[in-house]
Parts: structure tokens; C-alpha cells; sequence
């Protein structure tokens, strides 16, 4: 089933070879919902299977350092009473979020609370690396954290404190944004967003971590018009050392998955979060994701439909995978990806780029800085700074959360292989099955 169609940082990437007066690679560091044929469409849970949530709980830290945080008063650690509560505008892989006020300065931030509801005893060791990366990635393209806070120990939270990451507060997300479609995005506006996601994604690669949740409701824009990715609680740390790491392949929100992941990869890298940079690029067109299957296996399935048969010839290395057996994998499928991009975008060079980030093959996908310097980033439209002039026509808040009223109750936990994906009662048929959309 298809949308309809329209009618006709402290560190900085290299510059480019290509010389552009209109075009500034330089970046300065700094301190969702769709609609198809009118109904909104809900992006499916992040994925974190029962295994590696019971791996997560023996990693915990030691009930002791908890105590002593507690009733140490750090002077880094603030009260989370001096900021006023808003309105909740937002679920992260690990917590609620919410718009809230300084009482002291009058300064809009986002609060992400550490839910702490499950836990027996310790502090989740995701929350802790996920301070850790962030206070690593101080860049411009990357949301901002401004400190940690805490509550005070009650009745209401066992008698243990509750923790919030404060940071910088951002008007929308893009999943929100795409869901209205009075907002109209030009393809200068795009190419600066584009222009952003890929530098954020740059300096996060430089620092060797992985974000392992690349969405539209995880890009968020400010009111000055920079983007911003966001919620690093599934990202994590990788090493290039010999043997390589095993990861966890129940990562990344399944309709931005990449095939390699889809088939048991665990020793993936960075090319996991280019393939959901290509999905973000598309829906900047198609305003819904490009790929929404309820199954793995039909997740799957709608990659070969779209990019091709994934075999020995499309991926050298693919029957090495520990799913590639296991899994039922079209054969004699063409790629149409460029020809069915074709019906919503007029730029080839956008179509040229989405192709080499949707490649198959991993070790084939663009990396950000080449994406970076790819031609449709030097040929006229050119991006600009900011895309500021499109954040002032838009008024109110865009949220995925908040788009269509209760989008976002259909975060939850991973699926395997022939279970659904929980999604929003508009999305079933009559007959109760769900749609499976492809752009």
C-alpha cells in the first residue's frame, strides 16, 4: 500500500575538494508520526529483546554507589524542583520526556526522565553511558546536555531519588514535522538539514560510537533552524581492535533496520546508522517511512522489494550471516529503489545519494563524510546555515508524541522474527491485520 504520490562542533569535517561560494561545510560546535491518505502513522518501538534487558540487569552498578550518590550532594547534580513541568513530549528508548521551565532563568529545556520503575536495585548502566557519550559529543549537529538532576527520595519513588537528564530544549522533532503537511520543506531546506544530520553523524562516528536508533522522531529541530540528533540511550562505544566486538543485533527501530541486522549481524559498525540516514532522507519526501513492515520478516521483505534480492551478488559476505538461511529472502528481485523514488523526487542527485546509502552491502554504504561531500550538496539549490525561515512559519510544537493524540503509546519492547510490532488501532484493517506500507 503506497501514500499518494505528489503530481509533479569543536571538531569539523574536512572541506571538500569541490569548491562552492555558496556552500559552507564548516560547522560551528556549540556548549513521529507521518500521515498516509490522512491517517496518522506511528514509528515503530525501538528494539531491545528480554535477553539483552536481562544482559543490561547484571550490568547494573553497585547498589552501594547508588546509596552514596543519593546522600552526597554533588555540585553538579541539581534539584529537579527547580524546573517546572510543562507538558510530556516524549518517550525516549529509556525514559519519559518532558518540556519544562528554569524556575531561576525562564529557560525552556527537555527533561528526560530515567525510568527507575523496574529497577530492584542499581542504576541502568545504559543511563550512565549514555551521560558519559554525550558529555564526549559537544558538537552543534547534537542535542545538548546541560546537566543531570535529581528528586528527592519519597514514598512516591521507594524511597529512592529519581534522575533526569536536562537538556537544551528544541521546538520539534522531525517525525512531528513531516506529519503536518501545511509545512511545506523546499529542497534548499533538505539539503541544510541533510547538510546537519551528516555532520552530527561525523562526529559521533569520530568519536567511535555507535547511535544504534537513527529515526525521524530522534532528529530534532531547533527554533533557530539546526538540527539536532538526539536520544543516545541504545548508542554505545565500538573498538576496531582484532577480533572484533559481538554486539547486540535487537538494536535500531525496525523500520529503519538494515538488512545486516535483520540477518543476525553482530559485528556490525557504522553503516548501520547511514542506512537509517537514507530512510530519513527518503521520508523528507514522502513524508512517511519508506519501509513499514510489522514482522522482521516482512521488514525484510520490503527491503528485497525495494533494493533488490539480497544473494551472493548484491553482498558478497551475506551467507556468512547467522539468519541468511533461516529468514526467506526474495529472489529474482530487481532494484526499483531509484525508479520508485522517481515518483516523489525531481532531483536525481538526491536519488543518486539515497541509492549509495541504502546499498545492501554495508561495506558499500556511503560513510557520513562522503556523504558530505557528495555532489548533490554542490550543485545549485545550495543548503545554507541554518533553515531558520522554515521554523518561522511554524507556530506550535511538531512531536511525534503529541501528533494525532496518544501516537506515542505504541513504544515498546522487541519483537523476533514473526511477532508484530505493537501499532496504533488506526493502522488495522477491517479485518484486523495490519497494513504493511512501503512508500
Amino acid at each position: 500500500m503506497l501514500p499518494n504520490a505528489p503530481s509533479h562542533s569543536h571538531s569539523n569535517p574536512p572541506m571538500s575538494h569541490h569548491h562552492n561560494p555558496h556552500h559552507n561545510r564548516h560547522q560551528h560546535s556549540s556548549s513521529s508520526s507521518s500521515q498516509i491518505n490522512g491517517q496518522v502513522q506511528q514509528h515503530p518501538p525501538s528494539q531491545v529483546s528480554p535477553e539483552d534487558m536481562a544482559e543490561m540487569d547484571r550490568q547494573k552498578v553497585n547498589p552501594a554507589l547508588i546509596k552514596y550518590i543519593e546522600e552526597f550532594k554533588f555540585p553538579y547534580i541539581t534539584d529537579v524542583s527547580n524546573y517546572e513541568k510543562l507538558i510530556k513530549i516524549g518517550q525516549g528508548t529509556f525514559g519519559e520526556v518532558f518540556k519544562a521551565r528554569c524556575k531561576r532563568s525562564g529557560r525552556m529545556v527537555a527533561l528526560k526522565k530515567i525510568l527507575m520503575e523496574n529497577e530492584k536495585e542499581g542504576f541502568p548502566i545504559t543511563a550512565l553511558r549514555e551521560v558519559k557519550m554525550l558529555q564526549q559529543l559537544k558538537h552543534e549537529n547534537i542535542t545538548d546536555l546541560i546537566e543531570v538532576c535529581s528528586s528527592k527520595a519519597s514514598a512516591h519513588n521507594r524511597d529512592r531519588s529519581t534522575f533526569y537528564l536536562v537538556f537544551a530544549f528544541c521546538e520539534h522533532d522531525l517525525a512531528g514535522l513531516l506529519s503536518n503537511s501545511k509545512i511545506k520543506i523546499s529542497l534548499v531546506h533538505i539539503k541544510t538539514m541533510m547538510k546537519h544530520l551528516f555532520n552530527g553523524l561525523w562526529k559521533i562516528h569520530r568519536s567511535k560510537i555507535l547511535h544504534r536508533d537513527m529515526k525521524a522522531a530522534n532528529v530534532l529541530l531547533s527554533r533557530d533552524g539546526i538540527l539536532k540528533l538526539a536520544d543516545f540511550g541504545l548508542a554505545r562505544p565500538f573498538y576496531m581492535g582484532h577480533p572484533r566486538q559481538l554486539y547486540t543485533n535487537r538494536v535500531v527501530t525496525l523500520w529503519y533496520r538494515p538488512p545486516e541486522l535483520l540477518l543476525g549481524d553482530r559485528q556490525y559498525t557504522t553503516s548501520i546508522d547511514m542506512w537509517g540516514a537514507g530512510c530519513i532522507m527518503a521520508e523528507l519526501w514522502t513524508r512517511s517511512p519508506i519501509m513499514q513492515g510489522d514482522t522482521e520478516q516482512k521488514q525484510l521483505t520490503m527491503i528485497c522489494n525495494l533494493c533488490g534480492s539480497i544473494d551472493k551478488d548484491s553482498w558478497e559476505r551475506v551467507s556468512e550471516l547467522p539468519l541468511f538461511d533461516r529468514m526467506e529472502l526474495p529472489q529474482g528481485q530487481p532494484r526499483i529503489l531509484p525508479q520508485r523514488m522517481r515518483a516523489y523526487i525531481k532531483d536525481e542527485l538526491a536519488i543518486c545519494l539515497i541509492d549509495e546509502l541504502l546499498a545492501l552491502d554495508p561495506s558499500k554504504r556511503l560513510e557520513a563524510e562522503k556523504a558530505l561531500d557528495h555532489t548533490f550538496f554542490y550543485t545549485a539549490p545550495y543548503s545554507k546555515d541554518d533553515f531558520k525561515d522554515l521554523m518561522d512559519t511554524v507556530k506550535t510544537s511538531q512531536f511525534e508524541y503529541t501528533a494525532g493524540g496518544g501516537a506515542h503509546a505504541n513504544r515498546g519492547r522487541a519483537v523476533g522474527a514473526g511477532q508484530r510490532v505493537p501499532q496504533r488501532p488506526q493502522l488495522s484493517s477491517q479485518t484486523g491485520q495490519f497494513h504493511d506500507m512501503i512508500f
